[in-house]
């Protein structure tokens, strides 16, 4: 109460404030304006608008502040870096708060991985708030590290880090009624509950959202977001690395719903970070395609905050928590400098926090079996087979259906047509489990590329010409202990470790980047001419996402939700 106190009497003018902003010009957030302001701040907060004496004065000289921005969806594996290292990449840009979803991680770790999460992102010029992951597994069709049920989830919601259930990815298993979906629901109640439904229109979506969903991220289309919309579901816009919705999304907001709306970034590569931006970069794109500058800051602010009741976040008014941008036009909107609880934290680019201690490593997560043989096709004559075959800038598939290359017995890749082998080997529990399918889309004319990254249950998976560099590629992988490798001519072109849970590199950014850099050069050389191919392989084993997916349990009609064979009758 007496801090309290202490806090009311600068407000009313009494006694000067720890700090002053002035002659800034505010971009508030609450009354949907830009005015003139001063803002004092004390211990952290906000404490007043005006005209204020304090013990130090920052005068920004004409220039905007605004609330820090906010990530409302964001994986912290997709990145691969941790969560100290990932504040070194979005601070610069902007960003004060990152609302996460540890599902990586979980898949890997279970309730050990979330554990590494809250430890890890403490003490850090950058808030994160965790959302419990829902499907872990993603679903049966594949084997992931770990099992998490409702039960479990109630254990670690009344965290005030805790800001909800993460996205409940079996989303037919929600409209249907499962109970072990809807008691996942009831454990985020109190809090936010996040969807999963790409594509789903109609009667079910109607279901979807009865049973309690409260958000979707996953709308690519149009139409589909202003269904979603109209049934009460907070809208999501997302722009990450592959999954690029804003602009096809952008026209779905005016000044009415705009309220109703986030940014989110779902997976974005730290080399994508660094180089177009994080929450900055969908705040630019939306004022690209039409929306006003003060709509797409109160989209990239305040309606996240509220959304997921991150009190005192994301607006600048006494109370709220200091955390401020400071740029000069709205249009172009770079981001000079931003303040964390009214500590300068980042200027002109460079992240100026102390470094954090280092969080322990969790547990080795490599346990292979398998023979090649396992790698093999058998077909005695060239029969229809189907293939994967991949949509640019989406994680959505398309199911193609073609005639199989057939020698001495076995279907192989044909890089005449770009159908390529792509394999996926379980790696948590040496099951002996591995998955053979056909992809197009990555046009490599030699070698594989090979990842430990493969959502949802990240197995090792590999896409490749041939199956011995195949081979190399896994090998390459397990002496990693996780990662990320291109081969050719049985020899390692490039790779990055990956040895935090085969997700997450315990190197820096710059190093990260570095690496990222090594690989996307060495895929191009070998014929690929995907923008990220590594993330691109990354979603190739996504079980809840059509249309075709390949998992260490075979072929998935990810439309339908079963398996289904290789070759059609």
């Amino acid at each position: 109460m007496r801090h309290l106190q202490h806090k009311l009497a600068i407000a009313r003018g009494e006694i000067p404030a720890e700090l002053l902003f002035k002659n800034g010009r505010l971009v508030n957030v609450l009354s949907g304006e830009i005015h003139e302001a001063s803002v004092a701040v004390d211990d952290g907060r906000v404490v007043g608008l005006g005209d204020y004496k304090a013990r130090r004065t920052i005068d920004l000289r004409g220039a905007y502040i605004a609330p820090s921005l906010i990530d409302g969806h964001f994986h912290l594996e997709s990145s691969q870096l941790t969560a100290s290292e990932f504040a070194r990449a979005v601070v610069p840009h902007g960003t004060g708060a990152v609302v996460i979803d540890p599902h990586e991680y979980a898949n890997v770790l279970g309730l050990d991985g979330i554990r590494y999460v809250l430890e890890s992102t403490k003490n850090l010029p950058l808030d994160f708030f965790i959302m419990l992951p829902s499907c872990v597994p993603a679903t049966p069709l594949e084997t992931a590290g770990a099992r998490i049920t409702a039960d479990d989830l109630a254990l670690m919601i009344a965290d005030d880090r805790i800001a909800g259930v993460a996205e409940l990815m079996n989303y037919p298993g929600v409209y249907l009624g499962l109970k072990s979906e809807l008691d996942k629901i009831a454990v985020g109640k109190g809090k936010a509950v996040d969807g999963h439904a790409p594509g789903l229109r109609g009667k079910n979506l109607n279901a979807y959202a009865l049973a309690g969903v409260r958000s979707d991220h996953e709308s690519t289309e149009l139409e589909e977001a202003r269904e979603k919309l109209r049934l009460g579901l907070h809208i999501l816009l997302r722009e990450g690395s592959t999954e690029r919705n804003l602009a096809a999304l952008a026209p779905l907001v005016n000044s009415h719903n705009a309220v109703n709306c986030s940014f989110a970034t779902d997976d974005k590569l730290a080399s994508d970070l660094a180089a177009e931006g994080h929450i900055d970069h969908a705040v630019r794109e939306a004022i690209r395609h039409g929306l006003a500058p003060i709509s797409a800051l109160q989209i990239a602010t305040i309606n996240t905050a509220r959304h997921y009741r991150l009190h005192n976040l994301g607006a600048i008014a006494p109370r709220f928590w200091a955390d401020f941008i400071i740029f000069d036009d709205l249009k172009t909107f770079i981001v000079r400098q931003t303040y964390k609880k009214g500590v300068l934290v980042a200027s002109d680019g460079k992240y100026l926090a102390k470094p954090s201690a280092a969080t322990p490593l969790p547990r080795g997560t490599m346990n292979l079996r398998y023979a090649p043989g396992d790698l093999q096709v058998k077909c005695g004559r060239p029969r229809k087979m189907r293939v994967i075959e991949i949509v640019p800038d989406q994680i959505v598939t398309r199911q193609i259906v073609t005639t199989a290359k057939v020698e001495n017995g076995l279907a192989v890749a044909d890089v005449t047509r770009d159908l390529l082998k792509l394999v996926v080997v379980e790696r948590h529990r040496a099951t002996g489990n591995v998955g053979v399918g056909f992809v197009r889309g990555f046009k490599l004319r030699d070698g594989a590329l090979g990842s430990t990254v493969a959502h949802d249950a990240h197995n090792v998976v590999v896409v490749g010409v041939n199956d011995a560099d195949i081979i190399v590629a896994i090998q390459e992988l397990a002496q990693l202990q996780g990662g990320q490798v291109a081969v050719q001519g049985g020899m390692v072109k490039a790779c990055l470790g990956l040895p935090i849970a085969g997700l997450v590199s315990d190197r820096s950014l710059e190093e990260v980047i570095h690496r990222l850099d090594e690989l996307n050069a060495a895929a191009r050389a070998l014929g690929c001419e995907l923008a990220a191919p590594f993330m691109t392989l990354s979603f190739l084993s996504l079980s809840p996402i059509p249309e075709l997916k390949l998992t260490d349990q075979g072929l998935i009609d990810a439309s339908r939700m079963r398996k289904t064979s290789l070759f059609c009758p």
